[in-house]
């Protein structure tokens, strides 16, 4: 794969050379290739939850939810096969996937979602490719942290990101009995990453952004995502009961916080390190990783 990718830019880049306009529109198209590429998980997934919404046969002998716990099994076995992915991401993974699916468990239990289709492979009213669906994220992050070799400035101390990921996860428990913190913690995510720029290299010039338009960006798509994945009848809200309606916008900060959890938990195997000494065009402030 390497290999291909290596030709093909040989062909490509004396065009990318011509001109400055020519360098910038290549290196929006890398840019564009490198997000699909990590989104491969998500997006097959997605691919999957769609096509077996228009296409499963009624009265099949495999329910569609127990299907697509088969093809998730088997789109994570041929990642780590491909050696797309490495084993320290996919522990990882696991790890999130296990975290979404209590949390699906707890959830489903109290009504906030429901799976109207049955099943055989699930834990209580959730099946368990929903598990899966956190699992994309996490490969999601975990793939383009490589893809675009992430360096980071300004990040806050890693124990105090920890503590907001863990507050965070409880909080979508704990707000069915006492008060709901989430504001609390929008706030707290601002405080720490606020100052916080991620470095990423689409093609061989370092980018920088703010980390916290980062998570946004990502959460949005989540959001679009999910969208797609109750049209598609895989899980509906209460409001969708009774047809279906563009998911609230309100969701959009629970999909942040999640994938503040996923993005610390990834931390866990790429350690955020700060842009090597030189790449001054990439620092916006002085500082580096604490």
């Amino acid at each position: 794969m390497k290999g291909r990718v290596a030709d093909l830019d040989g062909r490509t880049r004396p065009w990318a050379e011509r001109s400055r306009f020519n360098g910038w529109v290549y290196e929006f198209l890398l840019f564009g290739l490198k997000q699909a590429w990590a989104c491969l998980f998500g997006g097959l997934m997605l691919a999957l939850i769609v096509g077996t919404f228009l296409l499963w046969p009624r009265g099949a002998p495999l329910a569609r939810y127990d299907f697509l716990v088969v093809a998730a099994l088997a789109i994570q076995v041929a990642l780590l096969a491909l050696k797309l992915e490495r084993w320290d991401e996919a522990v990882v993974i696991l790890v999130f996937h296990v975290v979404g699916t209590v949390m699906e468990v707890f959830k489903t239990a109290h009504g906030s979602w429901i799976y109207p289709e049955p099943s055989l492979l699930r834990i209580g009213g959730v099946p368990l490719f929903s598990g899966f669906m956190y699992a994309c994220i996490g490969s999601y992050i975990a793939r383009i942290w490589r893809l675009m070799d992430f360096r980071f400035v300004g990040y806050p101390p890693i124990w105090t990101t920890w503590v907001l990921a863990i507050l965070a996860y409880l909080n979508f428990f704990t707000h069915h009995y006492g008060p709901d913190i989430r504001i609390g913690l929008f706030a707290a995510s601002v405080v720490l990453f606020g100052r916080t720029w991620v470095v990423f290299t689409p093609d061989r010039t370092p980018r920088r952004m703010p980390l916290l338009l980062g998570f946004v960006l990502v959460a949005l798509f989540i959001w679009f995502a999910e969208n797609l994945g109750t049209l598609a009848g895989a899980w509906a809200y209460p409001s969708q009961r009774d047809g279906w309606r563009m998911v609230s916008i309100g969701k959009l900060g629970a999909w942040y916080l999640l994938m503040l959890l996923s993005y610390v938990l990834v931390t866990a195997v790429h350690k955020p390190s700060p842009p090597p000494v030189g790449e001054v065009s990439a620092q916006p402030t002085e500082g580096g990783v604490c």
